[in-house]
């Protein structure tokens, strides 16, 4: 692992779309895997949205080879089921039954393929459900979180593709897991994840809430608060900054930075609890604090005091925040015929530094046909 890259040697062979799978795909190859999407003939069509969706392929294929197969075609299918057996593991989001009828089911590679471990990015998990299409917003409706997210009466999705992205990381976790199994057993495996249970998981902490106190977690716009500031605020020059203040060093730390000292010594601010219930009457004098100073000047007071605060950034702006541009941070990736883009890799350090595939490059259509399937040529003849 001199490279730093802990998947290499590893083959991947990659049969999916839009955000799920190939981020699932796009975390093994940082990872140093060899990953090989199979595209159709044209090309993935993810590959042409616009608009919000016209980062889901670039975003989520750095890093891969392109082969072109037309899997309708007997000969083109039985080059993947040749590739297959060269392969570790299997990434694909299919329906069970079009999978099947391909000879492609999990059960089915893996009796000419033992060691082949298979990551199914679906829907659901086993159960009533698990022939229902899913999308993002789909199981974000349905678990609660939309509900969660918006003013109550207006569940709103998240504003990312969280879920897809999330259960493209919870099937990479499974083929990880199955990769250090198989060096034990010598057998591969298959892994399912689903988009469903990602999104349960992630509302997990309201359930049980409900499930030990029996009282229902608000909408987080309407929620009670637990802490005595955890607020937007104006600044002079018109801009929004995040402040918290959670603990009492904070709280202490705070009043200190805003010249508020009075707040401390107040009888009625003395506990948490206290501070908290004072909400209504500290927060507008926090507010016409924070409305006294400009932006920049504000950021400086809390970097100052070590306190929690945020500006509230749009993501074109993290182009320019300098954390973002250390070195690691981006990434600049070539998309041909198309403009080079720059983006992050994994959120991990190994050793003090990124990991991150060889290549973050984006492959053009087929790119690789003759280097990976020219060497398939007499198996997939046989």
């Amino acid at each position: 692992m001199a490279s730093g890259r802990p998947l290499e040697g590893l083959r991947v062979v990659e049969m999916s779309h839009m955000v799920m799978g190939p981020s699932a795909g796009m975390f093994l190859a940082f990872l140093g895997a060899e990953v090989i999407k199979i595209e159709p003939p044209d090309g993935d069509k993810t590959r042409n949205l616009t608009g919000m969706g016209a980062g889901f392929f670039p975003t989520f294929n750095r890093g891969k080879k392109s082969v072109t197969l037309d899997i309708k075609d007997e000969n083109d299918l039985a080059r993947l089921h040749a590739l297959l057996k060269t392969a570790d593991v299997f990434v694909e989001n299919f329906r069970d039954e079009t999978l099947a009828k391909m000879g492609l089911a999990p059960e089915q590679l893996r009796q000419k393929n033992p060691r082949l471990i298979v990551a199914s990015c679906k829907g659901f998990l086993k159960g009533p459900y698990e022939h229902r299409a899913a999308m993002d917003e789909v199981v974000q409706m349905m678990t609660g979180m939309a509900y969660m997210t918006g003013p109550l009466g207006r569940p709103l999705r998240i504003g990312s593709s969280a879920n897809d992205i999330m259960g493209g990381l919870f099937a990479a976790f499974g083929v990880l897991a199955a990769l250090i199994a198989r060096d034990k057993t010598g057998d591969g495996a298959s892994i399912r994840s689903g988009l469903f249970e990602n999104c349960l998981l992630l509302v997990a902490q309201h359930m049980v809430q409900y499930d030990i106190e029996e009282t229902e977690s608000p909408p987080m716009p309407e929620r009670v608060f637990s802490w005595p500031v955890y607020d937007l605020f104006p600044t002079r020059d018109g801009r929004q900054i995040f402040v918290g203040a959670a603990t009492d060093g904070q709280w202490e730390k705070l009043c200190k930075g805003l010249g508020l000292e009075h707040l401390l010594d107040d009888p009625r601010l003395q506990s948490r609890p206290d501070q908290i219930a004072a909400r209504d009457w500290t927060l507008p004098q926090i507010a016409e604090k924070v409305a006294a100073h400009p932006f920049a000047e504000m950021v400086r007071i809390m970097e100052e005091n070590d306190l929690l605060f945020a500006p509230v950034a749009r993501p074109a702006e993290m182009y320019d925040d300098p954390h973002v541009n250390r070195p690691g941070g981006l990434f600049t990736s070539h998309y041909a015929d198309k403009k080079d883009f720059r983006a992050p890799a994994l959120p991990v350090e190994m050793n003090g530094r990124p990991i991150v595939s060889e290549s973050v490059d984006i492959p053009s259509i087929g790119e690789n046909n003759a280097e990976i399937l020219g060497a398939l040529k007499v198996e997939a003849a046989e």
